[in-house]
């Protein structure tokens, strides 16, 4: 084999893996955030589960990055084990859709596509049309780089001694060795059965030795969603194993069948493929997948429980360290679910503040000891969270992220900082209830009862505007504008009533400052409530105004 030979075969092998890491990254950016949500909500039932694995690898093109997303998924407590067992299913047969298309050798109009993807991507202003530009791209050039390797072996064919070599692979274990770290190099079970598709149809593979590179593939694609999982919880950990342990026995259970049955099978594929080996090797890694996981779909509850024997324990957890809930340490998993889990983690964070505030105004009216000591407590929680997500959110802005989760990136840190603040109201209040212990200061039951009728809307308005900012619609709108007109006049009532209590002599000067500052605080926590439910609105006005800032 010449020097340009072996060139060609390199930068046909690059444009190809460049091409799939195109097409596919650019079908996440346009329509992960749509498919990620399908994702989360058609998974609760395990066969629902595959047919949207099956449906979502198959667009994305890669069923790593669906492995990937679902170990994410299990590590923010989104998705049990079993639930993502049917999404890990259907992903290994989606993943077999970018074989049946490599099948179809679209390298003569390959050009097309690509010509077409540069004129969305350099001449189009719309975001979306650009990355839909990019898969168009990335699959022109995955059949130029195919083309490229496909000329490359049509020279390797007139050397006798490569070509003996190649068909001397006889050993089914060898050649599940070789397809097993090929995959694990390429990061792409995809990109490795390409190479055999083509391999086989330039005759230079043997039919008969193709399906057990194949089943090296399959477990090789395990290594991407295992190291993905390293940094995650325990349950993440047995997500990818879920995934290696399915690819791991069904391929024991359809090497057991090819040693016995070998040559009836593969001349019946042949046949059924019309003598095409391109089609023959597509058609036999769908098969092989279809049948896994029929086999072993009735017995995934055992494969999860087996991962609890792999992955044994649960996460160490100590009382006075304190833990997120959704993206534990902070570790990235996805950019595809990165966002998605931040939102997840700070509504948990406005849960937390709120209960804080209802404790805190509790404390004030009750004079409750033990209740100031847990909003203290809690208030440092709450600055955790704050210096974590923040944290976390800067990570993530550097990342290559779906564009609606771009969009909402910026309106995140603000809604975080809104959070905190009222945080740091409820700890005010706490300050005056420390004041009133202390000093003995006396508050009526009246001007209790206003202040607690007063915290009660605002309450409602939290709630309203977590609810609204979680699910990212204008469902409570209305309400939240309404709400916000009634405390703000409320709030000029008490405080003319306090005045008018003052003059009368009916509290004292310290309960009437209390009073004030209890009440301007409780206006002010309404605001944030606000601004986290209009942090969803038109996010890229947000981002603009801080850019000019």
């Amino acid at each position: 084999m010449s020097v340009t030979t072996f060139f060609l075969l390199l930068g046909g092998l690059g444009l190809f893996l460049y091409g799939m890491k195109l097409m596919s990254e650019g079908l996440e950016k346009a329509a992960g955030a749509k498919m990620r949500g399908i994702l989360e909500f058609f998974t609760k039932n395990r066969f629902v589960g595959m047919l949207v694995g099956i449906l979502f690898t198959a667009v994305v093109q890669s069923s790593s990055a669906t492995t990937v997303m679902v170990v994410s998924f299990v590590n923010s407590g989104l998705m049990n084990l079993l639930q993502a067992s049917g999404v890990i299913l259907g992903a290994n047969i989606g993943t077999t859709v970018t074989g049946q298309l490599i099948a179809f050798n679209l390298s003569d109009i390959a050009p097309l596509f690509v010509i077409s993807g540069v004129v969305m991507v350099m001449f189009c202003k719309k975001l979306n049309v650009k990355k839909i530009g990019e898969v168009v791209l990335g699959f022109g050039i995955l059949f130029m780089g195919l083309s490229i390797m496909g000329d490359a072996m049509t020279t390797i064919k007139e050397s006798p001694h490569i070509v003996e070599l190649l068909k001397a692979m006889k050993n089914p274990f060898a050649a599940i060795f070789v397809g097993f770290l090929i995959t694990a190099v390429l990061q792409s079970s995809s990109a490795t059965v390409g190479i055999i598709i083509l391999m086989a149809s330039q005759g230079l593979l043997a039919f008969t030795i193709c399906p057990f590179l194949v089943l090296g593939c399959n477990i090789g694609s395990c290594v991407s969603a295992l190291l993905a999982s390293l940094g995650g919880k325990k349950d993440a950990k047995r997500a990818a194993m879920i995934h290696f342990l399915f690819n791991v026995i069904g391929s024991a259970i359809t090497f057991a069948i090819l040693l016995v049955a070998l040559n009836p099978i593969t001349d019946t594929v042949m046949h059924m493929s019309g003598d095409n080996p391109a089609r023959a090797v597509a058609n036999i890694h769908t098969m092989m997948k279809v049948f896994e996981v029929l086999i072993l779909f009735p017995f995934m509850g055992w494969i999860v429980k087996a991962t609890y024997k792999v992955v044994p324990g649960s996460d160490r957890t100590t009382e006075d360290a304190f833990e997120l809930k959704y993206i534990g340490d902070g570790a990235i998993i996805a950019p595809t679910t990165a966002v998605f889990d931040s939102i997840h983690e700070i509504v948990h964070m406005g849960k937390v503040a709120i209960e804080n505030l209802k404790n805190a105004m509790d404390a004030l009216c009750d004079l409750n000891e033990e209740k100031i000591h847990e909003v203290y407590g809690t208030e440092k929680y709450i600055n955790f969270m704050n210096h974590k997500i923040t944290d976390y959110l800067v990570r993530v802005n550097e990342l290559e992220l779906p564009l609606a989760d771009g969009r909402l990136l910026g309106g995140l840190f603000h809604v975080v900082n809104d959070i905190e603040r009222i945080g740091d109201h409820a700890e005010n209040l706490a300050d005056s209830a420390k004041e009133r212990m202390e000093g003995q200061i006396p508050l009526s039951d009246k001007a209790k009862g206003q202040l607690q009728k007063m915290m009660d809307k605002v309450v409602k308005i939290l709630e309203y505007s977590l609810e609204m900012f979680s699910n990212r619609s204008h469902e409570h709108m209305q309400e939240i504008l309404k709400l916000e007109d009634e405390i703000d006049d409320m709030e000029k009532h008490l405080q003319r009533v306090h005045v008018k209590r003052l003059t009368k002599n009916k509290c004292t000067p310290e309960a009437g400052m209390i009073f004030s500052d209890t009440v301007s605080g409780l206006e002010r926590v309404a605001d944030h409530a606000t601004n986290i439910a209009f942090a969803i609105l038109e996010p890229d006005e947000g981002m603009e105004e801080d850019e000019e800032v």
